[in-house]
C-alpha cells in the first residue's frame, strides 16, 4: 500500500486516561488505554478491529474521529490529523457511534433533517431512510423505535453526508438476524462504491464476513494484524473423535507424521490440532479403515476467526489461559 493509499494511517498511538487500574497499564497517573498502535487502512477498504471489553478499541476509534488528542503517536485521516485539522475531515467522514442520543420527541424524519441541516452536501432525507429501511417509519417519534430501528437511524444520519470515510461502532448491536444480513449488504456495497470503512464489532462473524483486513486488540495493544484468511490460516484446524474401544492413543499412526502438532486426550475423546487438515484427517480415515474401527464422534474442523481470536486472546495473557483438569485430562505437544 503506498502513502496516496492510505486513507487512515496511524503510528504508535497512545490514549491515557487520569485514573484507572494499577500497573501494567498506567502511565505516569493515568491509565493508558491505547499502547503504541499502529495500522493503515487502504482506500475502499473495510478494515476491522476486534477485542474484548477494555481492549481499547473504541478509545482508538475516538482518536481516528477527532473527538480527543492522543497522548503520543500520529494519526491521519484522508493525509490530515482529525483533531488539529478537524474542519478538513468532519465534513468528509461518518460517524456511527455506539449509542445516537436523538431527542425522543423527534419523528425519524425530523431526527435525519436536523442532521442533514448541520452537514456539507447532505443526501435527501427520504434517500437517507430508504438505505437503511427506514422509509416507512420516516413519521414515527424517536422513543417509539425499538433498539433495532434505533441503529438504522443511527447509520442513516452516519450516512447523510456520502461519507468517503465511515466509522462505524458495533453497527448491528441489538439487530436481529435478518436486519444484521441487510446491513452487512449495506456496508459490502458501501465499501464496493468506493467507502472506506473501519469497523469495531464483538461480532466475530461480522468481521469475517465483511472485514478485508483486521486487527485484534489486546489491552491497549494490537495482538494480531492482517488479512481475514491469513489470521485464520495461521491457527490449527481441529479433528477430534472418540477412541475405538480397547484403543489407546499410540495405536493411532505416529501423529507427527500425520502433521499433528498438539494432541488433548479427555476420558475417551481425542482431539488433534493441526495446520495440515487434510493430511491429518486422512491418515486418519485411512488407518480406520484399514483396522475395521469406526471413529465415533469424528469432527474435522478447520480454523475459524473465533478460534484465533480465543487464542490469540489467551495467548496475549500469557501462557494459553487457565484451563482445568476437568477440561484436559492431558494435553501434549508432539515432536
Amino acid at each position: 500500500m503506498t502513502m496516496t493509499d492510505q486513507v487512515i494511517d496511524v503510528t504508535d498511538l497512545r490514549r491515557v486516561y487520569e485514573g484507572g487500574p494499577p500497573a501494567p497499564l498506567r502511565r505516569g497517573g493515568g491509565f493508558e488505554a491505547v499502547r503504541g498502535v499502529s495500522f493503515s487502512v487502504g482506500r475502499g477498504e473495510l478494515f476491522a478491529l476486534l477485542g474484548t471489553n477494555g481492549a481499547g478499541k473504541t478509545s482508538t476509534v475516538e482518536l481516528l474521529e477527532g473527538l480527543a488528542a492522543p497522548a503520543g503517536g500520529r494519526v491521519r485521516v484522508l493525509g490530515h490529523d482529525p483533531y488539529a485539522e478537524r474542519g478538513a475531515v468532519r465534513h468528509r467522514i461518518g460517524v456511527m457511534l455506539q449509542e445516537g442520543g436523538f431527542p425522543s420527541e423527534l419523528t425519524v424524519a425530523e431526527t435525519v433533517r436536523m442532521w442533514a441541516g448541520c452537514t456539507s452536501g447532505a443526501r435527501p432525507v427520504d434517500e437517507a431512510l430508504e438505505i437503511v429501511g427506514l422509509g416507512k417509519r420516516s413519521g414515527v417519534r424517536v422513543k417509539m423505535l425499538s433498539g433495532g430501528e434505533k441503529r438504522r437511524l443511527d447509520l442513516a444520519t452516519a450516512l447523510i453526508g456520502r461519507p468517503e470515510v465511515l466509522f462505524l461502532d458495533e453497527p448491528t448491536t441489538g439487530l436481529d438476524a435478518e436486519g444484521r444480513r441487510e446491513t452487512w449488504e449495506l456496508v459490502r456495497a458501501l465499501r464496493d462504491n468506493g467507502t472506506t470503512v473501519l469497523l469495531t464489532t464483538h461480532y466475530l462473524e461480522e468481521a469475517e464476513n465483511l472485514a478485508d483486513r483486521l486487527a485484534i486488540l489486546h489491552e491497549g495493544r494490537i495482538a494480531a494484524e492482517g488479512r481475514v484468511a491469513d489470521v485464520v490460516a495461521a491457527q490449527p484446524s481441529h479433528v477430534s473423535f472418540e477412541l475405538p474401544d480397547g484403543y489407546f492413543v499410540g495405536d493411532l499412526p505416529p501423529l507427527g507424521e500425520l502433521g499433528v502438532s498438539e494432541h488433548e486426550v479427555t476420558g475417551g475423546r481425542v482431539r488433534l490440532r493441526t495446520h495440515e487438515l487434510q493430511r491429518a484427517a486422512t491418515g486418519l480415515l485411512v488407518w480406520a479403515r484399514d483396522a475395521r474401527v469406526e471413529l465415533r464422534g469424528l469432527d474435522v474442523r478447520a480454523a475459524s476467526l473465533e478460534e484465533a481470536f480465543l487464542r490469540i486472546a489467551r495467548e496475549a495473557e500469557g501462557g494459553g489461559g487457565a484451563r482445568g483438569g476437568a477440561e484436559v485430562a492431558r494435553k501434549e505437544t508432539v515432536a
